[in-house]
């Protein structure tokens, strides 16, 4: 089976293209810059060059392909940039899916992006998985809510460096999930015929609230976390007033994904479903305290012989 993937040196997609080698299938990736990556031809993936937002690149690439994973999402701030991407060219890649019958279509989507129209990335994800369910082409779409990884930089590192972090009052339970589980879940539903046309939503069997998290890394590193705390509501009064300037649009976007992860009725929710449909043990899963065991670990073993110099460069590169 020839997989084609979009988005493949992402943090989620260079996951999805090393599990889908291990198993055994010819990948495909589709990339801007072959230099960037080299990695994935170093593990051996076959890379094509190709850009969303030039037709002609894409449809050579698609002769053979059994099936197709979308990782791909555009990392600008520029709302139009992010539309050509994330619309547009999504609405293309349908198309081409299409004429080349693809067996399996598998898009990688957030959790209740329905919910949020007034974010464009939300609103793109949402609209694009309406399109997939009724294009006639046999899908499965992924709702995640966050990964293991995002939370080294808004928490791990920040207690680390003595630097503040923002909570509400209230926050929610998340079911965050590694990079390496949500492309374990992606790759294993491909063998999968009840996961055909169906969604999922992804996340390890464990939920954590922010403080849950923060006393975790003070558990772990050892330090104190200083923590500023702020109303829900006032986030949203803020958002909207930044809502209304072209010069603060880009505030306004952060704001409301901060908005988002922190809204108590949106992101709870049951992961049975997924786990049942796609036979996986919650227990073979990694929990998000053993993966931040291993990350403090690791990080203030290799502080102990480096100098502050040299400290700055390291903390990222462990993610």
């Amino acid at each position: 089976m020839t997989l084609l993937i979009f988005g493949g040196t992402g943090t989620l997609g260079r996951q999805i293209v090393r599990k889908a080698l291990e198993n055994g299938f010819h990948v495909r990736c589709i990339v801007r810059n072959k230099r960037a990556a080299n990695f994935l031809k170093e593990w051996g993936a076959e890379l094509v060059y190709g850009d969303l937002t030039l037709p002609e690149t894409l449809p050579l690439s698609f002769q053979g392909v059994t099936a197709i994973i979308d990782a791909s999402t555009t990392k600008s701030d520029d709302n139009i940039e992010l539309i050509n991407v994330d619309w547009y060219g999504k609405l293309l890649l349908l198309e081409l899916s299409k004429y080349a019958q693809i067996n399996r279509f598998i898009f990688l989507s957030i959790l209740n992006s329905e919910k949020y129209p007034y974010i464009t990335l939300m609103q793109m994800k949402s609209r694009v998985e309406n399109i997939i369910q009724r294009s006639g082409i046999p899908f499965t779409i992924f709702k995640y809510t966050g990964f293991f990884q995002a939370l080294i930089n808004q928490y791990a590192i920040p207690i680390l460096e003595q630097k503040p972090i923002l909570i509400t009052l209230k926050s929610p339970t998340i079911n965050y999930i590694d990079t390496q589980d949500a492309a374990f879940f992606c790759i294993k539903s491909l063998c999968i015929k009840e996961a055909t046309d169906k969604v999922f939503v992804t996340g390890s069997s464990q939920g954590w609230k922010s403080e849950e998290i923060i006393y975790l890394c003070e558990k772990l590193s050892g330090q104190k976390a200083k923590t500023q705390i702020i109303s829900i509501y006032i986030l949203k009064v803020f958002r909207q007033i930044t809502g209304f300037f072209e010069w603060s649009l880009k505030i306004s976007d952060r704001l409301a994904f901060i908005e988002v992860i922190n809204d108590t009725q949106n992101f709870t929710t049951s992961l049975e479903y997924t786990y049942d449909v796609l036979d996986i043990n919650p227990q073979e899963i990694l929990e998000l305290d053993f993966y931040f065991r291993e990350y403090f670990e690791m990080m203030l073993n290799t502080l102990e012989n480096l100098n502050v110099s040299q400290i700055k460069k390291i903390k990222t590169s462990i993610i």
